[in-house]
């Protein structure tokens, strides 16, 4: 017997693709032109090369594997990942050449937009960690343009009125996603969501492929953080405090795990996801960072609120709110977010000497995480309420967590 809702692929899926993927070429090839001057400047283009596969590879393969740890999903996992962050690329560039379409009826893409443009991809990839599993490919298309137009428009918001910097506008991507994928898995939570779903499981073989997306992400990590910075001291110390951090915060999430494990064990789900918080956290207050010990401590501090956050508040958030976090995405993103915006406030009013400028530059920051929080939070209410409604036809509780609700398995068909 068929799945219910397998036909929802034909009549809902390829239409929606067909028309996004139509709509996409019309508009490239009415206003989207490469830069000609990205040509004069080949060896700065060579040189972005290498870190723009490095990010390419955080988005497909990392992302991709980290969602196959679920034992019947990992077809989905992968495979909706690809076609999520191709689909979502494409609209950013769109988006972000919005302000030169305004001045000269053109946009100019080169390397470095399409590397803006795969960061905002990943913002959009840590939402839908939230609800991986319970939605089916034509709501996780919808999550993704609607979570990266609004993530732009954020950064289009800090810039404009509050002469934020660029690069501090793209690293408030894991804030940005993780309280949009909250308030989304809020909206669309489930009546006795608080028991575990049948499949939500996993097991040695799905849990070494998600680890092998850890290490991508890990590993590729810096690359991420000083893409955007020219070269030259302040790109190296980047990827110097990068790394720190990121070490620091795997022995974090190494010793936390066994300290609160009832049999005094490692647990691999917080090694997958708690080793990247270091990187979060430092990506967000990078640019303030000059000391390695300050790098590590960051570090330190995010593993441990991480990992205790995995393994209490991920289960507490479930019960007293109903939002049912698939990825822990709140424990990996967003508090370290959350610390890094903290640590960046400090060590700036720490390297300021006029109290006046001090206090100014704290409320101007706050209003910053604000802005980024209420924004991400009404437009994940907001595409919630859109991706719930039935005419999508989500996959019921019974069918969560599996493959076979959108895959073909030749070798099941033939027993049948």
């Amino acid at each position: 017997m068929a799945p219910k809702y397998a036909p929802n692929l034909r009549s809902r899926l390829a239409p929606l693709l067909l028309f996004l993927q139509t709509g996409f070429i019309v508009i490239y090839a009415l206003y989207v032109e490469f830069d000609p001057y990205a040509f004069m400047f080949g060896n700065t283009s060579s040189k972005l090369y290498s870190e723009f596969q490095d990010v390419n590879v955080m988005v497909v393969a990392g992302f991709g594997f980290l969602g196959t740890f679920l034992v019947r999903y990992g077809f989905s996992g992968s495979g909706f990942n690809l076609l999520v962050a191709v689909i979502a690329t494409q609209w950013s560039i769109i988006l972000n050449g919005y302000e030169s379409w305004i001045q000269s009826r053109r946009i100019l893409i080169d390397l470095k937009s399409l590397v803006f443009a795969e960061i905002c991809t990943a913002s959009a990839l840590i939402s839908i960690g939230t609800v991986i599993g319970k939605t089916n490919p034509v709501q996780l298309i919808l999550i993704a343009i609607l979570e990266v137009s609004g993530f732009i428009l954020n950064g289009w918001l800090l810039r404009t009125f509050f002469e934020v910097k660029p690069l501090y506008c793209a690293m408030q991507l894991h804030t940005f996603g993780a309280f949009f994928g909250l308030m989304l898995t809020w909206v669309m939570r489930r009546k006795g969501s608080e028991t575990p779903f049948e499949k939500e499981k996993m097991d040695r073989k799905t849990g070494l492929f998600s680890m092998f997306g850890t290490l991508f992400l890990w590993m590729f990590w810096a690359s991420l953080n000083s893409i955007l910075v020219d070269e030259g001291e302040k790109k190296l110390r980047i990827i110097l405090s990068t790394y720190l951090a990121l070490a620091v915060s795997a022995v974090a999430a190494a010793a936390v795990s066994v300290f609160t494990s009832p049999r005094g064990r490692i647990n691999l789900d917080h090694i997958q996801k708690c080793s990247l918080s270091g990187g979060v956290a430092i990506g967000v207050s990078m640019s303030l960072v000059h000391r390695p010990w300050v790098a590590m401590t960051i570090g330190l501090a995010a593993g441990v609120i991480s990992t205790l956050s995995l393994r209490y508040l991920k289960r507490h958030m479930l019960l007293a709110f109903g939002c049912h976090d698939t990825c822990g995405v709140l424990s990996v993103h967003g508090l370290p977010g959350l610390l890094g915006w903290l640590a960046h406030l400090i060590l700036q009013i720490n390297h300021m000497d006029d109290r006046t400028t001090a206090i100014r530059f704290a409320v101007f920051h706050i209003f910053t995480l604000l802005i980024t929080l209420s924004l991400s939070m009404s437009m994940g209410v907001i595409t919630g309420l859109l991706v719930k409604w039935s005419f999508w036809r989500p996959p019921q509780d019974r069918k969560c967590f599996d493959d076979q609700a959108f895959w073909e398995f030749p070798k099941l068909a033939k027993k049948k």
